[in-house]
């Protein structure tokens, strides 16, 4: 079976009637030819079904125009959601991403970061699966223009954009405190996280703050989902309760939450007042009408995006840490009480 001929700009331009400059030049927007010109290279393309050959391309540009993004899990309601905006404004600005998971484990993560060096992509952007990321892919960090995004390194030398965790989850829990409620369950803390550990944080200096007890259930599962909020809540349930209102660590741990919860004939709010923190795409459902702490994707995104193409542009200019306010979503599963007195 013979092989079909690609289509090249030789090709084009024999075609159209014009040099292989002016094809060149149409294809890459060039002022220096006419409208009419550009709209009848641009028809003969399409129609003679010409594709771009990137890697001709990148070795005349010496770039591929191409960035690598790992995310921990694509099926993580956030993930998914954050890879959307950062793709969508990456083509903007005139980028192709390419996607790994790593799957929350921190060798396969070093894995799919060493594949993505040998696609030759530009710069790579990736949320860590681990708090030891950062010293696990260390030696290949100066290979490539890198961003991290959803983890705070806190002073380390590497750019990274994220939400403040701590503030997200003080100012939920005043929220909660403002609608009477006095005993407030921290629920899906994880260890060997700096985003759970900060979140943690925020909720207790606040609890000290307005004088409560905190009260944090902890999560002994490698990450965060809905499976395993419905498990652990399931265990939680179990028990005699003496909080009002939970305050999950994630929104997939909050819809867990709110499946054990109804197994177990437990009604939100009426018997207990349920906060998450994300608000991804599922919180706002009319039945799920989760209230949450939005963590805004669409900026961390296109900052992310922005951060690395500064880097990729502009070898000497450094590393930036981008730390962005949440909001407070308030939505129908938290409801006011009278506290006790």
């Amino acid at each position: 079976m013979q092989k079909a001929k690609r289509v090249t700009i030789k090709d084009i331009a024999k075609v159209a009637g014009v040099s292989y400059a002016t094809v060149s030049r149409a294809l890459s927007g060039n002022s220096e030819i006419g409208e009419k010109t550009r709209e009848m290279v641009l028809r003969i393309c399409d129609e003679m079904g010409y594709t771009v050959n990137y890697m001709a391309r990148s070795m005349v540009t010496q770039r591929t125009f191409l960035l690598g993004l790992i995310v921990t899990h694509v099926n993580n309601p956030f993930m998914s959601e954050l890879a959307y905006y950062i793709e969508m404004y990456a083509r903007e600005r005139g980028y192709t991403l390419m996607l790994c998971n790593s799957a929350h484990d921190i060798d396969f993560e070093k894995k799919v970061f060493e594949l993505l060096l040998g696609r030759q992509v530009d710069g790579l952007i990736i949320a860590p699966s681990d708090s030891n990321s950062y010293q696990h892919l260390k030696p290949y960090l100066s290979k490539v223009p890198t961003v991290f995004v959803g983890e705070n390194l806190r002073d380390l030398p590497e750019s990274y954009v994220t939400v403040d965790n701590f503030r997200g989850t003080y100012i939920g829990t005043e929220y909660l405190h403002s609608l009477g409620h006095r005993s407030i369950l921290y629920f899906g803390y994880r260890k060997g996280s700096v985003t759970h550990q900060l979140r943690a944080d925020g909720y207790m200096s606040a609890c000290r703050d307005l004088g409560l007890e905190p009260t944090v259930y902890e999560s002994g599962l490698p990450f965060s989902s809905v499976e395993h909020g419905h498990q652990m809540a399931k265990q939680l349930f179990q028990k005699p309760r003496s909080f009002t209102a939970m305050f999950a660590a994630a929104d997939s741990l909050a819809l867990g939450v709110m499946g054990a919860a109804e197994e177990a004939g437990i009604r939100i709010p009426e018997d207990i007042s349920l906060m998450g923190f994300d608000n991804i795409t599922y919180a706002g459902l009319p039945r799920i009408n989760l209230a949450t702490i939005e963590q805004p994707q669409k900026a961390i995104g296109s900052m992310a995006v922005d951060v690395l193409l500064e880097k990729i542009n502009d070898a000497s200019a450094g590393y930036s840490h981008k730390i962005l306010l949440p909001t407070l979503i308030k939505r129908g599963s938290c409801r006011k009480i009278l506290p006790e007195a």
